[in-house]
């Protein structure tokens, strides 16, 4: 699943505070995506902006694809048709991909949404960014590593699939905890990340903390970990020191983290 986002055509734009105002091109690979994760999908992308155009393209006489057609109407999502010329060869990929460099020359976009687990698309994912547009993929577990590399942000779509009420939340959040301290990779990133963004107290707000880790990792989310936002995920690492500051006269706070010494909490 690919969608494309073109909140600024500077390139050291923040893919994680898109303007809501920002227009997007959605194209779905329904070849590589599942109608199930229809509503997830479209909540996400308003994350991001405004879902200017949404195309879908598959062959629509296959029996396969019967599953979308039943979400199409009430979504809006235009269908593209795409013949299989011959056995073994997806003509879909190719489809979207002109379809994507079209509407890419229109200048009508402030980016793109890709949703595909399909390595096929890494390279117009790459194009678009060079244009300084945002490229936000979306694909399964499966996806290959060049594809998810070359957007800015990646989102694996199991995430956007509700499997288990709000309720049961803090016992999953508690099932992730447990095996978070053991994720080497996770709690190296994040040191990383801090230190980055630190001053010279060790103190790293953290909102360029996740910029950082955004930069560095397009597929990072605290959903796939169990937890709503960031600072959950770092409050359930227990590798760090969490404040809450005053920060000017606006009435919110801003969180603060710091490593954790040895021997502290």
């Amino acid at each position: 699943m690919l969608v494309l986002a073109m909140p600024s055509r500077e390139k050291d734009h923040d893919p994680m505070n898109s303007p809501a105002s920002s227009k997007l091109a959605v194209l779905i690979d329904a070849d590589n995506a599942q109608p199930s994760i229809v509503d997830g999908l479209l909540a996400e992308v308003g994350k991001y902006g405004t879902a200017s155009v949404k195309r879908i393209y598959g062959d629509w006489t296959s029996p396969q694809l019967k599953g979308w057609k039943e979400v199409l109407l009430s979504h809006s999502i235009q269908p593209i048709q795409q013949f299989r010329y011959t056995t073994g060869k997806n003509a879909t990929d190719s489809a979207m991909i002109i379809d994507a460099m079209d509407l890419l020359y229109s200048e009508r976009f402030d980016g793109f949404c890709i949703v595909s687990s399909d390595s096929d698309f890494t390279r117009i994912a790459m194009r678009v960014r060079e244009s300084g547009l945002t490229v936000y993929g979306f694909g399964e577990r499966k996806t290959p590593t060049p594809f998810v590399a070359a957007c800015d942000k990646f989102i694996y779509t199991d995430i956007l699939i509700d499997k288990e009420d709000e309720a049961d939340a803090p016992a999953r959040q508690t099932r992730a905890a447990s095996q978070i301290g053991k994720d080497r990779k996770l709690a190296s990133l994040l040191r990383k990340a801090v230190e980055a963004s630190s001053d010279d107290s060790g103190w790293a707000n953290l909102s360029p903390v996740g910029s950082y880790i955004a930069k560095q990792t397009p597929d990072f989310d605290p959903r796939n970990y169990g937890f709503r936002k960031l600072r959950e995920l770092v409050a359930a690492s227990k590798l760090f020191d969490i404040e809450e500051r005053v920060v000017g006269a606006g009435p919110g706070k801003s969180v603060y983290l710091r490593e954790r010494r040895k021997g502290s909490g």
